[in-house]
């Protein structure tokens, strides 16, 4: 899953895809092209940022930001889009204008937006988050941090199948990065297999994020070594969706996964 933040702020590609604080079309094509070829199979849109200390924005400014880019993919690329959203009515517009996943780091907690996306009949990412992410890393606490998620994704699938939701349309995501130290970050990709007891796909974001730099002491964009070590201990453990800012060379990486889980023993 390829990351299209159309953001300002966002905490490693902020601006990248803006000029003069307005979406520019032109390199969101470009960059998405890119993706395409190095082997994404989904692009996810996002117009709010969520890095620790974000504020939040308003509908109509995260749909000025990303209707014009749904629209503008989903005319030239045959691939699943994404919509990286908490909100009913991007959820709605978008599904509207093309997009095949609602993926939202609040797990369809506001108000509606479970609706909404039982409404839009799409399938749905639900991802576990400690707080908001104005406030996610001023303090995370858990008891048991694995248990704990598990406990809390299967309670929100359980509220999305009871507002229509079919299991066979959700995905989960632990949520590396929103309201977790780096001891919790940690012992979430130690114990990825255990996710796999909810008995549905888990999806991982941990590209460029904050836990990886903690490990290495590198920046930002320096982080891609990390994060692939990262995604394939994550898909050895189970995952299915890596969600990264660096594709081509995650795709590279998965592809050597992909091949030791499907070789034969030789006797």
């Amino acid at each position: 899953m390829g990351i299209l933040n159309v953001t300002p702020d966002s905490f490693s590609d902020g601006g990248e895809l803006m000029r003069n604080g307005r979406i520019d079309l032109d390199k969101i094509i470009a960059r998405a092209e890119q993706m395409v070829i190095a082997g994404a199979d989904f692009l996810d849109i996002g117009g709010e940022s969520t890095r620790p200390g974000a504020a939040p924005v308003t509908e109509t400014e995260e749909l000025e930001r990303v209707a014009p880019v749904v629209e503008a993919l989903a005319q030239r690329f045959d691939i699943v889009l994404s919509i990286d959203t908490s909100s009913p009515q991007v959820m709605s517009v978008c599904a509207a204008l093309g997009v095949g996943l609602i993926n939202d780091v609040r797990a369809l907690a506001k108000p509606q937006a479970m609706e909404a996306a039982a409404r839009s009949g799409l399938p749905v990412c639900i991802m576990h988050i400690q707080g908001s992410p104005e406030t996610m890393q001023v303090a995370p606490n858990y008891a048991d941090v694995v248990s704990e998620i598990i406990e809390y994704l299967r309670t929100r699938i359980e509220l999305c199948t009871t507002a229509g939701i079919s299991r066979e349309r959700i995905i989960v995501d632990p949520g590396f990065g929103f309201g977790k130290s780096l001891p919790h970050n940690l012992t979430l990709l130690k114990n990825m297999e255990k996710f796999l007891a909810l008995e549905l796909p888990v999806l991982v974001g941990l590209s460029r994020k904050r836990m990886l730099g903690f490990v290495t002491g590198k920046s930002e964009k320096d982080r891609v070594a990390g994060g692939i070590a990262a995604a394939v201990i994550a898909v050895m453990k189970g995952a299915c969706i890596v969600r990264t800012h660096d594709v081509s060379e995650t795709v590279d990486a998965l592809k050597i996964c992909d091949s030791v889980r499907s070789v034969e023993s030789i006797d």
